[in-house]
């Protein structure tokens, strides 16, 4: 089956400008286009869009989505390869997850120095930060 722009926005739930740049950029495939000059999608460009909206909602960057897809389209080791890559992945997560529980650490001393009267014209967060 093949799909107009118009179908395929409504089937993935993204905008035409969204389509249209992830082909400018190369996570799409060009399209085939009628005589008249409009787009025609497969459902492979369904399926491939999808796994791009998926992997956003997973935390991944365009860049990290062309890179993963370059091993989805090798058809020579790819478990080794999306193996590897989902390593790197987790281990980037979890120094996030570290950075951000220092900042949490950080945030939740701050609200321990803030007074119960907060309409005070110092602000001891504000002092804080401040100092040098």
């Amino acid at each position: 089956m093949q799909f107009h722009i118009g179908e395929l926005t409504e089937k993935c739930s993204v905008n035409k400008e969204t389509i249209r740049y992830y082909e400018r950029i190369g996570l799409l495939p060009k399209p085939c286009r009628t005589d008249s000059g409009y787009r025609l999608y497969s459902e492979q460009t369904v399926d491939r869009l999808n796994f791009i909206k998926r992997m956003q909602e997973l935390g991944y960057t365009l860049d990290e989505i062309d890179k993963l897809l370059g091993v989805v389209d090798r058809d020579e080791v790819k478990c080794r390869d999306m193996y590897d890559f989902t390593v790197e992945k987790l281990e980037d997560i979890q120094r996030k997850i570290q950075d951000l529980k220092r900042i949490e650490k950080i945030l939740m001393n701050l609200k321990a120095r803030c007074p119960e009267n907060k309409d005070i014209y110092e602000c001891p967060i504000i002092e804080t930060l401040m100092e040098k």
